[in-house]
């Protein structure tokens, strides 16, 4: 953080010291790059965290660390557009799906690469998810996920209903940044 002729201006970029180590094995096994989604609040929700995907040699690690939701089960998504403006989320669009899949889970054969489950939030509405995905990539391209949004849902995504898995209201967003980088968002065109 920085005074600018008597403004406080922070860094984008600004994250906790635990969101890349140098000594981190999975960074160090895969390119090295690394993005990270802030998650804040949708609708009067209060969902926040922050998810940090580790591009690996075959495939990304996703993390997510969310807190204030409601214990139980949530939906997490990747969405088309980098965009949590709107108050109920939908200005992020549908579900990241540039192949074109039916929705399912991140273990189903056929998937949106955007469906990544659920988040299982404990009694204190604490959420931890890790897992690793071949369907995206931090690239340029058709599966890159730099600038698209990460969207918790208010509900369990049932991982069958179409198209979209029934997992209720949009309860926190955060925009896929490329960490080290100035990153622009994906928006509807």
């Amino acid at each position: 953080m920085r005074h600018a002729r008597g403004v406080l201006v922070f860094s984008v970029l600004m994250l906790p010291a635990a969101v890349l180590r140098a000594e981190d094995p999975a960074t160090a096994a895969g390119t090295g790059r690394v993005a990270v989604a802030s998650v804040q609040p949708l609708g009067g929700a209060n969902a926040t965290g922050m998810v940090r995907f580790i591009a690996l040699e075959h495939g990304v690690e996703i993390s997510a660390d969310i807190k204030g939701l409601t214990p139980g089960t949530h939906g997490f998504h990747v969405h088309e557009f980098g965009d949590c403006s709107a108050a109920d989320g939908s200005s992020a669009g549908g579900h990241f799906n540039p192949e074109g899949q039916p929705h399912g889970g991140p273990d189903s054969a056929a998937a949106h690469a955007g469906d990544y489950g659920n988040l299982d939030a404990d009694a204190s509405g604490h959420a931890v998810l890790k897992l690793v995905s071949h369907r995206i990539s931090l690239e340029q391209g058709a599966s890159g996920v730099i600038g698209r949004a990460v969207v918790v849902h208010g509900k369990a995504d049932d991982l069958t209903s179409q198209p979209a898995g029934n997992a209720g209201p949009r309860i926190g967003c955060g925009v896929i940044m490329l960490q080290g980088a100035t990153t622009t968002a994906i928006t509807k065109k």
